[in-house]
């Protein structure tokens, strides 16, 4: 009997299509869909478009994609910086980090494609990515990462990245890639004024981001009602800071810290510059 696919395009209950792993069981992107979550929790927040009119010689502007998946989060931002063709003052780098390329080949399919935000030049450029592992673009460059984090992430260049979109798995399936470690791992892979995006709100992310050196605050609202988690290694890059109200419900929390969480972990925080 052959084995199961890994992974499924399912339509949700808002009605979007969107990728199911079969392995976590988890649903990539669920709340309002992969392209418009691609667009209001990373491209929008991270102000790409504006940072992509900066001036060449701070050299290019290098984002993480940490966790590829289907391919929307990059797709969007190899979209926008190639609509630039003829204007490109600022070249964009993505590097794309995942265990596999497989949930990209299966949103490239036909039936499929135009639900993940991949048509016209883009999916032409995600085919490329899958076949040859890196892809260029007039204004864009894009290379897979492909293995397991927070190593990969260790073959990275310090002080690269200038934008880092946080999207793998959530908490609940890879406890292990919203640690302190894992943030500490990405923390030196971030130049001055670099920012990261992330959908999740949880306690333990924030304080696992505090901990490695980042300044955090609130992010966008999601549908539901929960708050996305925006991060910066300059606290003036940070529009909404976690704040002293916040550091009362931590001392309160049931689940405040990650596994590797040193024993100290509230009073290290507290002791912060945002929170004084």
């Amino acid at each position: 009997m052959s084995e199961r696919p890994p992974f499924e395009v399912v339509e949700t209950r808002s009605g979007v299509r969107a990728m199911l792993d079969r392995r976590t069981g988890e649903v990539m992107h669920p709340l309002s869909g992969p392209v418009e979550e691609a667009r209001t929790l990373y491209v929008l927040p991270s102000r790409l478009e504006e940072r992509l009119r900066e001036k060449e010689e701070e050299g290019p502007l290098v984002l993480l994609d940490v966790g590829l998946g289907a391919g929307s989060n990059a797709a969007a931002a190899w979209a926008l910086s190639e609509a630039r063709v003829g204007a490109c003052t600022r070249r964009l780098h993505v590097v794309s980090f995942d265990r596999t390329l497989a949930a990209l080949e299966l949103a490239l399919a036909p039936a499929h494609a135009a639900s993940f935000g991949l048509a016209g030049a883009t999916l032409t450029a995600c085919s490329r990515l899958i076949e040859h592992g890196r892809v260029e673009g007039a204004c864009t460059a894009w290379r897979a990462s492909l293995g397991e984090l927070p190593a990969t992430l260790l073959a990275e260049p310090p002080a690269s990245a200038d934008l880092v979109y946080w999207d793998p798995f959530s908490p609940r399936a890879s406890p292990e890639l919203w640690t302190v470690g894992a943030f500490t791992a990405l923390r030196r892979l971030c130049r001055d004024g670099a920012t990261l995006h992330t959908y999740s709100g949880a306690t333990a992310t924030r304080t696992s981001l505090l901990l490695a050196g980042f300044a955090v605050g609130f992010g966008e609202v999601l549908p539901g009602g929960r708050q996305a988690t925006i991060a910066a290694t300059r606290p003036e890059e940070v529009r909404s800071p976690l704040d002293r109200r916040w550091l009362d419900r931590l001392s309160r929390s049931s689940a405040p810290f990650s596994s590797d969480a040193p024993g100290d972990a509230f009073d290290r925080i507290a002791r912060l510059p945002q929170f004084r």
